[in-house]
């Protein structure tokens, strides 16, 4: 499928739609987590980079990353962009670098961080939540609970 665009305002317009928070792989992911028992706080802005899903018990935090916006694949697809290449190839080079920033300030803090893709999400959620709850057990093992 391929757009048109005729003024930067249509396009403003379209950009202003794409949602930052409760996406829908977000909010299918919090749902699954929640009826495990799992309880977090979403986008918690006291933490690094305002993990999409912060579960405070186990220090477990959650980013669900769109593949355009964060690089997914990213030294195959930059060289696929052909519109406006000298503003999205920085953009998406900067949200890079600054995810894994956010990672490293984290863990630094004492969290573990697992990011996914929101493919992933889609696809695999039973993976995602196996990934988690490994996660979540490997802090209960390291804490003394188990």
């Amino acid at each position: 499928m391929v757009y048109e665009f005729d003024t930067t305002k249509q396009r403003s317009k379209i950009m202003k739609r794409i949602k930052s928070t409760d996406t829908a792989p977000e909010i299918n992911f919090r749902k699954i987590l929640w009826s495990k028992g799992i309880r977090y706080r979403k986008n918690d802005k006291n933490l690094p980079g305002k993990p999409d899903i912060a579960i405070y018990k186990y220090k477990v935090a959650i980013f669900i990353d769109g593949e355009f916006w964060h690089g997914y694949n990213w030294e195959e697809k930059k060289n696929r962009i052909k519109a406006n290449r000298d503003y999205w190839i920085p953009k998406i080079e900067k949200n890079i670098r600054r995810g894994k920033k956010y990672c490293r300030q984290l863990r630094n803090l004492g969290w573990s961080v697992l990011r996914f893709w929101e493919q992933d999400i889609k696809k695999n959620q039973n993976k995602c939540l196996r990934r988690v709850m490994a996660k979540i057990q490997k802090r209960e093992i390291k804490d003394g609970k188990i």
